[in-house]
């Protein structure tokens, strides 16, 4: 008798063995970082802070807490509040409009392009108003958002753009990293991005001077210095031993972006003349990767089941527009009125990708999605 052959589980996500690699270097620094006794805003997030603003071609970085506070302190410090509107995209994880409201400001969804994902410049023009004070636009998935046309419209318009650049850290648009062309940029360091760590962490980038001494009061209760308070602010303060762990990862940071575009190539390769709609690439720029999404046309779930069934990991990014959802009905939008975005809820899938993903794991997917696809 032959003995019966498990199927090969394909985690969506692997942090194990990243993990394995870096625990030697970051035990150690946890030590070194203990017996400083330096636990808050100590010498690694002042050093992080400064390779971080290198490698992104900017003048500032300020660490915080995490990915919704770098979007909501940049917004505060940028003066948006009631009565402002902010342009944004319904394709994205909701802080990037969460936030919006949190400021006191009304989150304006435009539409969406069909191939990446990103704001639709055309749709943005449409949607300012005498009250439209800044654009947020997020590259989405790691593929950078058109930030030439978007940067064309705040100019004519005297608007500020705030990046949302949580899933696209090393992406790049016309030469410049993103992060490096709005007013602010904002990262999230959620295990799960590109640059992840082990828990919570973020950063705000900017050329502005006044923005970054700005932010810096604000992200530590407001004080101007110790015990000595000018504005309402809060506390939201990049931990020490997360940029520790970011510093190390940064170095590799390269290779890794680079193992998760190859991961990319060998998917887009193996499903190319497929009824799979694999992720276009920047024309003017490079795509980062943090997600690998295809669209797949009617039948989306069903492939996405047989997939589960076959133990392998998937994520539904977005299954509903933000401007759809219970929480913004107040903002009247319909079914219909942001076609792009609404069709693409219906299509995408993201399949697993990780630097160092085994060749294995990538025919195995390919495999079960080509077959779901047509219906075997």
């Amino acid at each position: 008798m032959h003995a019966v052959t498990k199927p090969m589980p394909v985690p969506f996500l692997d942090l194990t063995t990243q993990y394995k690699e870096l625990e030697t270097e970051w035990l150690a620094a946890i030590r070194e970082t203990g017996n400083r006794g330096s636990f808050v805003l100590g010498p690694h997030v002042q050093a992080f802070e400064k390779e971080f603003a290198e490698v992104v071609g900017v003048k500032h970085a300020i660490g915080v807490a995490n990915g919704t506070d770098s979007l909501y302190l940049s917004l505060r410090a940028l003066g948006i509040g009631p009565g402002d509107e902010v342009i944004t995209t319904p394709f994205t994880f909701f802080a990037s409009a969460e936030t919006i409201d949190m400021v006191g400001a009304t989150p304006v969804f435009a539409d969406i392009l069909p191939d990446s994902f990103c704001l639709d410049p055309a749709s943005v023009r449409a949607k300012i108003t005498a009250r439209t004070k800044a654009i947020l636009p997020v590259h989405i998935f790691g593929h950078p958002a058109e930030m030439g046309e978007i940067m064309e419209i705040a100019r004519k318009h005297k608007l500020t753009v705030v990046e949302d650049c949580a899933q696209a850290f090393g992406a790049t648009h016309n030469g410049k990293v993103v992060g490096a062309m709005g007013d602010a940029g904002s990262f999230s360091f959620y295990p799960t991005k590109v640059l992840g760590c082990y828990g919570d962490g973020g950063m705000i980038t900017t050329n502005r001077d006044d923005l970054n001494e700005h932010i810096r009061r604000l992200r530590n209760h407001g004080a101007s210095k110790p015990f000595i308070h000018v504005e309402i602010g809060m506390n939201s303060r990049l931990d020490e031993i997360q940029a520790a762990l970011l510093r190390l990862k940064l170095k590799r940071i390269k290779a890794d972006i680079a193992g998760r575009q190859q991961v990319a190539a060998e998917y887009t390769q193996r499903l190319a003349g497929s009824a799979v709609k694999t992720p276009s690439l920047p024309k003017n720029g490079t795509h980062a990767f943090n997600l690998y999404t295809v669209r797949i046309p009617k039948k989306r779930d069903a492939v996405r089941q047989a997939l589960t069934d076959a133990q392998i990991g998937t994520s539904q990014c977005y299954p509903q527009g933000l401007h759809l959802q219970d929480v913004y009905k107040k903002l009247g939008y319909q079914p219909g009125s942001l076609p792009a975005c609404e069709h693409a809820s219906t299509e995408t899938l993201s399949l697993p990708i990780y630097p160092g993903m085994p060749l294995g794991h990538i025919e195995r997917v390919c495999e079960v999605l080509l077959t779901a696809v047509k219906g075997g």
